[in-house]
């Protein structure tokens, strides 16, 4: 039996997870933490952490567990560059699965895409959109920020420099190296995902919709499952579900 501790538990995708836990005869809670409660204490009954909070909680979060020798699972997004090397830290210590989503299908997208940048070549134009519910606090969401940076390593290219957020007035025709990302909120939209690969005479678009947390959870638990015995070190879902 797997104890986990779910960090942010009150939230969305907290709650998702206590009640997909309940079903997997492998796996206990034995802590449910949120704003105001005391993490570091929590962590001593656990035997892997799974957060989804606040990106200036996370890295806070990786210490404490890497100090207290603990398995982590992160799915918080919109993390500053400090952050991420506060993790990267982190997974020196224990093993960390930090991944900007846990749907399988979603970790197919990511795959698939790689693929299509390679066959397709540079003569295609490339585009990322993303919607999701009106509440999400960052933009773009992770996953649509993971999307952008696979197609800007299949180029060549830079995220900072080459992608292109949004576009309004009169801002020239598109260049060759530009990568379009476009972010839509509203409603309560779980989260929907669209690659664009488009030339002179056809388009080839990719895309994935989620309709329930449930998908991110069994995936975060599925990740969990597999970090428990893995040596130290920071891995993503491509390695939990054997994609690299």
């Amino acid at each position: 039996m797997i104890r986990l501790l779910i960090n942010g538990s009150k939230g969305r995708m907290g709650r998702a997870l206590v009640a997909c836990a309940a079903e997997d005869a492998d796996l206990e809670v034995s802590s449910e933490v949120d704003a105001g409660d005391d993490f570091a204490a929590a962590l001593a009954g656990c035997d892997a952490a799974i957060d989804f909070t606040h990106a200036p909680a996370t890295a806070g979060v990786a210490e404490a567990c890497a100090a207290a020798g603990k398995t982590l699972v992160i799915g918080t997004t919109g993390h500053t560059d400090a952050d991420r090397s506060r993790i990267e830290a982190a997974a020196k210590t224990i093993p960390v699965v930090f991944a900007p989503n846990y749907s399988v299908g979603v970790n197919a997208l990511f795959w698939l895409t790689r693929r299509a940048a390679q066959i397709l070549g540079p003569d295609f134009d490339l585009e990322v959109v993303e919607i999701h519910h009106r509440l999400k606090k960052d933009s773009p969401s992770g996953t649509a920020r993971r999307l952008a940076e696979i197609l800007a390593e299949e180029r060549g290219l830079s995220y900072d420099r080459d992608v292109r957020h949004g576009r309004e007035g009169m801002p020239g025709a598109r260049t060759k190296t530009e990568i379009g990302m476009h972010a839509i909120r509203g409603g309560d939209v779980v989260g929907d995902h669209t690659v664009i690969f488009a030339n002179t005479g056809e388009r080839v678009e990719l895309t994935h919709k989620a309709s329930s947390r449930d998908t991110f959870a069994k995936g975060a638990l599925r990740a969990a499952k597999w970090a428990i015995g893995q040596p130290a070190g920071l891995y993503d879902m491509q390695d939990v579900l054997g994609l690299h």
